[in-house]
């Protein structure tokens, strides 16, 4: 349960409010991309909001896995 949690709080994460309104959701690649740079860098803002662990993510960006990286690109972050 707590990957689910984890995985779908980085789908919205990964995701600008635009483009999320439009797709719904990103694809479990890109949720499986970001998974474990999340639960690395981002664990302990994991419960503080999308937008936080986002913010998270870009502030880690030199440390993050390019794949992880790739899907931030993907969606203008």
């Amino acid at each position: 349960m707590r990957k689910l949690l984890v995985a779908l709080t980085l789908l919205s994460a990964s995701l600008s409010t635009a483009a999320f309104a439009q797709a719904g959701r990103g694809t479990e690649a890109e949720q499986k991309a970001c998974t474990r740079d999340v639960q690395k860098f981002c664990r302990p803002v994991i419960d503080q909001g999308d937008f936080t662990i986002l913010a998270c993510l870009k502030e880690n960006r030199a440390k993050i896995s390019q794949e992880c990286d790739q899907v931030l690109k993907s969606h203008n972050q």
